[in-house]
């Protein structure tokens, strides 16, 4: 098991940052190889990416979520990665965000990508493409309010739709 940890401070404030991770169907946008996200419900996606040249489909649980500072999920078929995102406060407004992330490279061209630092520095790369996506927008382009709590038990936000 591989775990990548990297960090970047991305200048809108906290409720920004985490209101745009929310739109995971945007991912492509700002994540290298991320071919597409479908949410597919609250708690469930379905990923499909490229991985040190190989296409992988995997489904991905959410199975801890509290606005504005953290989501957490794992896989729960396909490519194994688990992993979390999480939201602090910075200075004037800015945000620090903290992407932890455990995968299982399949397959000679993964481990190989993995033994030579590939994922790690896209990893990196991808924060820091959320970084300018994020200020150069300014604004999220939507946001999911709501709460999925390690019981996996859902709360939407009650003031959705206001």
């Amino acid at each position: 098991m591989s775990v990548i940890e990297k960090s970047t401070t991305v200048e809108v404030p906290r409720r920004t940052a985490y209101d745009q991770w929310t739109q995971f169907e945007s991912f492509p946008q700002f994540m290298e190889g991320v071919e597409s996200v479908t949410q597919l419900d609250d708690k469930h996606l379905h990923w499909k990416a490229e991985i040190a040249g190989v296409t992988r489909e995997w489904d991905a649980e959410i199975f801890d979520q509290t606005p504005d500072e953290r989501i957490s999920w794992r896989a729960v078929d396909g490519a194994k990665n688990d992993g979390t995102v999480s939201f602090a406060p910075e200075q004037a407004g800015a945000t620090r965000v903290t992407l932890r992330i455990e995968f299982e490279p399949d397959g000679f061209a993964e481990k190989a990508g993995d033994a030579l630092n590939i994922v790690d520095r896209r990893v990196g790369k991808d924060l820091e493409s959320f970084k300018q996506f994020i200020e150069e927008r300014g604004a999220e382009t939507g946001s999911w309010r709501g709460e999925v709590k390690p019981s996996g038990q859902v709360d939407h936000d009650p003031n959705a739709g206001l």
